[in-house]
C-alpha cells in the first residue's frame, strides 16, 4: 500500500519521481518537473576549458596545493637529495655544484622548489585547520585561501631577494 504523498519521506518522494517503473499518479509529472528544475547541474570540464573556467580562490589554492605536492615529489626531493649528495661527496664536486648553483637559471629552479615547499606547507596547515571544522564558512574559507597565497608569495619573495643578493 502506498502512503499519501504528504506522509511519504522526502527521499522516497524524490526517488519515486525519478523512477520510471511502477504506477504513476497524476501528480508525478509535476513533481518530476519540480525536482528536475531545483537540482543543481554539474558540468564536466574538458581540459581545453580549464583556463577559461573561473574557480573560486579556495579552488585555486587547492589545485596549487596538489601541483606543488606533485612538483616536490617528482622534481624537488630528487633535486635536493642530488645536490646534498654532490655537496658532501668531495671538495671538487662541492666547488662544481657551487658554480652551477650560481647561475641565474639554477637559482630560478631553486626558487621554484622553495615556493612549492612554502606553498605546500602553508596550504597544508590551512587544510589541517579546516579538518578541525574551523573556518569552514564561505567568507572565512575565502580569506584563509587569500592568506595562504599572500604568505607563500611574500615568503618566496623574501627568499628570492636573499638568493639573488639583494641583502
Amino acid at each position: 500500500m502506498r502512503l499519501p504523498s504528504s506522509k511519504q519521506p522526502r527521499y522516497y518522494r524524490w526517488f519515486w519521481c525519478l523512477c520510471s517503473q511502477g504506477p504513476k499518479s497524476p501528480g508525478d509529472s509535476k513533481r518530476e518537473l519540480l525536482v528536475s528544475s531545483t537540482r543543481p547541474q554539474f558540468r564536466n570540464i574538458h581540459v581545453s576549458q580549464i583556463l577559461s573556467y573561473r574557480l573560486p580562490l579556495a579552488g585555486v589554492v587547492s589545485i596549487l596545493h596538489r601541483l606543488s605536492g606533485a612538483f616536490l615529489f617528482l622534481i624537488g626531493i630528487p633535486l635536493v637529495l642530488f645536490t646534498l649528495d654532490q655537496s658532501i661527496a668531495s671538495e671538487m664536486t662541492h666547488a662544481r655544484l657551487s658554480a652551477l648553483l650560481g647561475h641565474p637559471l639554477a637559482k630560478l629552479i631553486c626558487l621554484a622548489v622553495i615556493w612549492a615547499f612554502l606553498h605546500h606547507a602553508i596550504a597544508g596547515i590551512r587544510y589541517l585547520v579546516l579538518d578541525l571544522h574551523i573556518g569552514t564558512a564561505k567568507e572565512q574559507a575565502r580569506s584563509s585561501a587569500r592568506v595562504v597565497l599572500i604568505l607563500s608569495l611574500a615568503m618566496t619573495a623574501v627568499v628570492a631577494l636573499r638568493l639573488f643578493g639583494a641583502f
